[in-house]
């Protein structure tokens, strides 16, 4: 698997679906943003705490619904609507909540020791969204189904992970100079919202693609031996 590959795959594929993968990306970060927002003008400190808490974790439901979206238009067209694809993330909530909360808190750990064991979780565990949106696995399974896949292929799949990372950055610093322009928090939080916006189903078309090249290999494997 090389990782040049997987990344003009997903620009294509990006190309082809970005106003449907681009809807549902927005309509879960306005309802994350809103949530946050509702909690902290309810609850004061303590609701920012929590809005903070699900925003972090806001972070793999809008994955979790990005990868619904993205098996549905493999065949080449969207069949679900934005409510469908949401409905099936639902009953994977909670998985997607505990699953990335541990990781979240794994990666950062590893960055804030040695920087080197963070992004090595990072890359073992950067398909853990799609093995559990895709193969209905549990919290725990998700971990060493992702290790599983990436065991092998490591250097590649951490080639996409700095591909994607570059891409994030280039695309933030240019809405970041579109939002230096006005001199409002408003404004900001829209700029901000719709960097991730743009950005999100890019990140998890480039995931994904990654977890269905790992599976044919591995099935190639399996056939082979």
């Amino acid at each position: 698997m090389r990782a040049g590959e997987v990344m003009s795959e997903a620009w294509d594929a990006y190309r082809a679906h970005w106003s449907h993968l681009v809807s549902i990306a927005f309509v879960v970060y306005v309802l994350i943003a809103f949530l946050a927002l509702l909690l902290t003008a309810v609850l004061g400190w303590l609701g920012f705490v929590i809005g903070l808490l699900i925003s972090l974790a806001g972070v793999f439901w809008i994955q979790g619904a990005l990868v619904v979206a993205i098996e549905d238009v493999r065949d080449g067209r969207a069949d679900l609507s934005i409510r469908e694809t949401l409905d099936r993330v639902l009953p994977r909530l909670n998985t997607l909540t505990i699953a990335g909360l541990l990781a979240a808190i794994g990666i950062v750990a590893g960055l804030f020791l040695l920087v080197v064991p963070g992004l090595v979780l990072l890359t073992f565990w950067l398909l853990i969204v799609p093995v559990i949106m895709l193969e209905g696995a549990g919290v725990v399974r998700s971990f060493g189904r992702s290790y599983g896949l990436v065991k092998g292929h490591g250097w590649s799949v951490f080639g996409v992970i700095v591909l994607t990372v570059l891409v994030l950055v280039l695309v933030d610093i240019a809405f970041r100079l579109v939002g230096s322009a006005f001199d409002s928090w408003v404004a900001q939080v829209v700029v901000d919202i719709a960097s991730r916006t743009v950005t999100a189903p890019f990140v998890a078309l480039a995931w994904t693609m990654t977890y269905y090249r790992l599976r044919t290999l591995e099935t190639a494997a399996l056939v082979t031996g």
